[in-house]
């Protein structure tokens, strides 16, 4: 117990020790520095000379103070008159420099760092400059993500635009006195790949943007920075990167991203720049040239640019080597030639690395991806040069499939893992919504870290939106995977949902984030169909009421908010959640209406019913999310198709689940004892005879449960009408039948209501149901229904009970009999139809 207790003390030590202290706050104390006084931000300095991406980031900055504050600080290379300021710059910056050089900064803080950046309160830090917040970087990207750190404790999410999270206003913000940092990443390259698109990102990408371009790449850019990451697969479901806009390579290189290309994409090309540039098979063993000048022009167009070259070669579109399209889940066969074919293609794609980068060719960074069969050809002994990563993968399913041996010597390039959260093909697609805990990625990202995985983290996002919190969770966790322990991830949850929604909000949002991807990865909603959940242990109905009370708790979240904040939650929490829980209700009402089919039971067509209605709600939150979220800023997010799998891969359009339908009108309605009683509806007589001048009519949604049956016109009195009720009883007993009455009270001056009753037409009883009333309140207004009892002997077998309304304006509601088992209920006993005389047909 002790060391239980201690494990969790450490882990929080962990959580605080390892993550930047909070040092931005809105309450001024003694002693703090006001960054923005009464809405007006301070001056931000930086060297004009600054790296290009800084400055981006100082252009987003002072977007961040607009936000926050409502105004726009001055940027500038110097401090003017001002006497507080902020600097930023890297440490190559002219102003960074001279701030080592009078020891204002510890030089050993930042030399020889990768990716860090240091945030400093100084007092006087030059002449006329009486304090200054300094946000110093060891490079680019650590300068960048002093910037954006700063932006976050402000209050500006990181998905502000990707999320619409909103920003809290305010007047006044200050700077606690300190020096303050996160250290180095642990994980090199960190980074979130677009994949499997179509048709969801790229609708909506053609849209907003024209396509995926450089306008699109730069809100990419921006995001990943912002959640601390570095590198990026770009989309590529027929999309060419370095192609598709002349400026997508420069604006990587430029904000501080690095690029590489896909587990089967090599030499820094997409391929769709094979299907556009290519000529011949793509085949080494029969085209080698045409593939080596093609990967020469590959290299040589991204040859001034940070990058991960990806090497190796899988067959065209992501196939085996000798495969085919779409088959790689088959076996591929001749390992041993395809294992000398890839080591021959390896050896030559290096060389060209070497001479068209004019470096040894270890100084490029490069990585081999072991996936699917390629991770065999590994096993069977193939082996690259030392300084290439090793990029090990999942099973595509979250799932990790191999990891380094301990023992073995560490490699130069150290390995890397290729993780999904989105995934086309067997057993069925994954690509519509989050179906990730958190708690199952931090277990194999944390056995991929402890093993020395920890060069290159790349995860498949899929179209980005909606696995907004998995892909803040991934790049948190690649930071730093110390910080995080399996007593502590509902911490960052909360963490998460504070910065989108606000404290109030945060614990109960961080709940219903965490609950639905573990409902959701029971199993995927591509794969849930009615045969999922049994109704054994009553399974189906427990899992629809979690979805449902989830749900429920979901949308009352969203009407306690602010009206700012909706959007962003209905992006990040309600959508999922009610689009999830409506298609439970959907294969539940798909399995009820089958299992009732099989019983000949008329209910089939009510679940029917709610199948359809399910489906179309179905579309209209789709529609919801596309048109009205935002004004419609998400469009074609949700066009992906998610209903009416019968393969690996989606249907072209939505298909609604196949229903039974039962054709009851063809058959009367007859009734059998159950549990020692019968209970049926007025309406569901077996017969019904009309007078000359009456009839019998029904009232629909009458009363308390179904309708209410009465005979018309009221005022003509009902000659020879009467109802008929078909009843098998099991046994020989004195029965007491109840019929439940509208509480229509004696307005005939007082002479009553009567009705005649019998079994099998023998000794029928008069009764006068309501002739004792006098205008007495109670019992008939407090319980809306009038019980008229009435005492029968039957024998086991077939029986008909006949009912005679002997006036008008009398009201049936429900009949029961209690043959010894009837219970107390307020709304009476559930119906017990005998369905042996019905037939079922399909639709």
């Amino acid at each position: 117990m002790k060391k239980l207790i201690l494990f969790a003390v450490l882990s929080l030590f962990l959580i605080k020790g390892h993550a930047t202290d909070q040092f931005v706050f809105f309450q001024k104390e003694t002693g703090y520095f006001t960054l923005i006084n009464q809405c007006t931000p301070c001056r931000i300095v930086t060297d004009s000379n600054e790296d290009e991406g800084i400055r981006m980031a100082v252009e987003n900055l002072k977007e961040d103070f607009f936000r926050v504050s409502g105004n726009r600080p001055v940027v500038s290379s110097s401090a003017g008159n001002d006497s507080v300021c902020i600097y930023v710059g890297s440490m190559e910056s002219p102003i960074i420099r001279q701030l080592i050089k009078d020891k204002k900064i510890s030089e050993k803080e930042l030399a020889g760092k990768n990716e860090k950046y240091i945030i400093s309160l100084l007092e006087h830090p030059q002449k006329g400059i009486a304090r200054a917040l300094v946000i110093a970087g060891s490079d680019k990207r650590g300068t960048i993500y002093g910037i954006y750190e700063l932006s976050r404790q402000m209050g500006v999410s990181p998905w502000y635009w990707w999320a619409d999270v909103p920003t809290v206003h305010r007047e006044n913000v200050y700077i606690r006195p300190g020096s303050y940092s996160d250290g180095e990443p642990k994980v090199k390259y960190r980074g979130i790949f677009l994949n499997d698109e179509a048709p969801a990102l790229s609708g909506w990408a053609h849209e907003k943007f024209g396509g995926f371009n450089s306008k699109f790449y730069e809100k990419v850019f921006e995001l990943v920075l912002r959640l601390k990451g570095n590198f990026m697969w770009p989309a590529m479901w027929g999309n060419a990167f370095y192609d598709d806009d002349a400026e997508n390579g420069p604006l990587a290189n430029k904000m501080g991203i690095i690029m590489g290309t896909s587990h089967h994409e090599p030499m820094a090309l997409n391929q769709q720049d094979w299907k556009r540039r290519g000529s011949g098979r793509w085949d080494y063993q029969t085209n080698s040239k045409t593939l080596q000048e093609f990967w020469t022009f590959g290299m040589e167009r991204a040859r001034n640019w940070e990058k991960v070259v990806t090497v190796g070669i899988r067959g065209d579109g992501d196939a085996p080597m000798g495969g085919e399209e779409g088959k790689d889940h088959e076996y591929t066969p001749n390992e041993k030639k395809n294992i000398a074919l890839l080591k021959r293609i390896v050896n030559d794609q290096r060389q060209i690395i070497r001479k068209v980068t004019g470096k040894s060719v270890d100084k490029t960074p490069q990585v081999w991806a072991l996936y699917k069969e390629v991770q065999n050809y590994y096993d069977k002994g193939m082996k690259v040069p030392d300084d290439i990563t090793l990029l090990l993968c999942d099973d595509n399913w979250g799932n990790i499939r191999k990891l380094p041996d301990l023992t073995e010597k560490p490699r130069k390039g150290g390995y890397g893992m290729y993780y999904h959260f989105d995934y086309v093909g067997a057993p069925r697609n994954s690509k519509w919504i989050n179906i990730s805990p958190i708690p199952r990625v931090w277990e194999q990202m944390h056995l991929a870290y402890e093993y020395g995985i920890r060069q290159l983290w790349i995860v498949n996002v899929g179209d980005l939106k909606p696995m907004e919190y998995p892909i803040t969770f991934f790049l948190d966790m690649a930071w730093n995977p110390d910080r995080f322990q399996a007593n502590n991830l509902q911490e960052h949850t909360e963490s998460f949902c504070r910065e989108q929604f606000g404290t109030t909000y945060a614990k109960e949002a961080a709940r219903i984030l965490s609950l639905y991807p573990k409902y959701n990865r029971r199993v995927t909603p591509e794969m849930l169909n009615h045969q999922t959940y049994s109704f054994n242990y009553r399974e189906w109905e427990k899992v629809v009421n979690e979805y449902n009370a989830l749900a429920r708790d979901a949308d009352n979240l969203l009407q306690e908010m602010p009206g700012n904040y909706r959007n962003a939650y209905e992006q990040l929490v309600n959508f999922p959640v009610q689009a999830c829980a409506n298609l439970y209700n959907m294969y539940y009402a798909q399995a009820m209406n089958h299992r009732l089919a099989k019983e000949n039971n008329p209910e089939a067509n009510i679940w029917a019913d709610r199948v359809a209605s399910c489906f179309k709600r179905d579309s209209l939150l789709m529609q919801y999310y596309n048109k009205q979220i935002s004004d419609g800023k998400w469009n074609h997010m949700m066009d992906q198709v998610h209903i009416g799998y019968t393969s690996w891969n989606n249907p072209p359009k939505q298909v609604m689940p196949e229903v039974v339908r039962i054709s009851p009108e063809k058959f009367p309605h007859t009734f059998a004892e159950k549990d020692g009683y019968v209970s049926m509806e007025a309406e569901h007589y077996t017969r019904a005879a009309n007078g000359k001048e009456t009839q019998w009519i029904i009232i629909p949604d009458f009363g308390k449960t179904l309708s209410g049956v009465t005979t018309t016109p009221v005022t003509v009195c009902p000659e020879n009408c009467y109802l008929e009720y078909d009843i098998d009883f099991t046994k020989s007993n004195n029965i007491n039948v109840t019929l439940l009455l509208a509480p229509t009270l004696n307005f005939n001056h007082n002479k009553g209501l009567s009705y005649g009753i019998s079994v099998d037409g023998e000794n029928e009883q008069i009764i006068n149901f309501n002739g004792h009333y006098r205008g007495e309140l109670g019992e008939w207004q407090a319980n809306p229904i009038i019980k008229s009892e009435t005492q029968h002997k039957v024998t086991a077998g077939k029986h008909t009970l006949r009912i005679r309304p002997l006036n008008p304006g009398i009201v049936f509601e429900k009949i029961l009999i209690d043959c010894g088992g009837l219970k107390d209920s307020y709304l009476g006993a559930p119906e017990t139809l005998n369905y042996t005389n019905m037939q079922a047909s399909k639709k």
